[in-house]
């Protein structure tokens, strides 16, 4: 398995032709208290870096980023339930969407996590 990150703030764990993907901890603390998401219907595809769902907090509603193109085959609906999964396990059971991708050599081009900490810290 191999987590990677994007400059949108959005993490992608891969497992095989499969990724699970969420928003950061630097993106819930930035929020602030997540309020709702909206998530992707299962069978969308999108392309890398299309707007696959939003989540909104008591301060700001952001746009969550597909970090590859494939096709969404699951999401959280814990998450839909109760949105502070985001901010209290955002790697965890905050997870958003698991998606299949349609071009892992994508996920190459993603941040790893010194990567994604040193951009972080600098935005």
């Amino acid at each position: 398995m191999s987590l990677k990150y994007t400059e949108e703030h959005e993490w992608i764990l891969v497992n095989g032709n499969v990724a699970t993907v969420g928003i950061t901890h630097h993106a819930q603390d930035a929020l602030g208290d997540v309020v709702f998401v909206e998530l992707p219907e299962v069978g969308s595809s999108f392309a890398q870096k299309d707007v696959a769902g939003v989540v909104e907090s008591v301060k700001a509603a952001a746009d969550v980023y597909m970090p590859i193109s494939g096709e969404i085959t699951e999401v959280n609906e814990a998450l839909r339930d109760d949105p502070s999964l985001a901010n209290t396990d955002p790697l965890g059971a905050g997870w958003f969407f698991k998606v299949k991708l349609s071009d892992a050599s994508q996920v190459d081009a993603l941040l790893d996590e010194t990567a994604y900490t040193a951009f972080a810290a600098s935005h």
